[in-house]
């Protein structure tokens, strides 16, 4: 029961708005930098739960991303304001092409 006391509800739309910030031409503001950081995370520890239990990770290109999730995820950000940028915006690709992957073999509904 414990287990399910801490589950949330995948949250696609919150993931598509984090991706969109770091994304965006106007880069997100220093201060929110490590905020967003985390929440990326998280949706990337997510959706490669989500992939692994789907047995997408046999797909290669699946698996490359997975792979790549797992590396961003692990990696702290950098130090340097455009680094931390770079950063973020390829854990938020990441994340975003993951969901879409997940989405293209039917492990998770389209998110609008």
């Amino acid at each position: 029961m414990d287990r399910l006391h801490g589950w949330t509800a995948f949250d696609g739309g919150a993931l598509l708005d984090d991706a969109a910030t770091v994304l965006d031409d106007v880069p997100p503001a220093e201060e929110d930098t490590e905020e967003l950081a985390e929440r990326l995370r998280r949706h990337l520890m997510r959706l490669v739960h989500i992939a692994v239990a789907a047995e997408t990770d046999q797909i290669p290109a699946a698996a490359r991303l997975i792979e790549q999730a797992r590396t961003l995820r692990a990696e702290d950000l950098p130090g340097g304001r455009w680094k931390a940028v770079g950063h973020l915006r390829r854990m938020g690709w990441t994340a975003s092409e993951l969901l879409d992957r997940l989405v293209a073999t039917r492990c998770l509904r389209e998110v609008a």
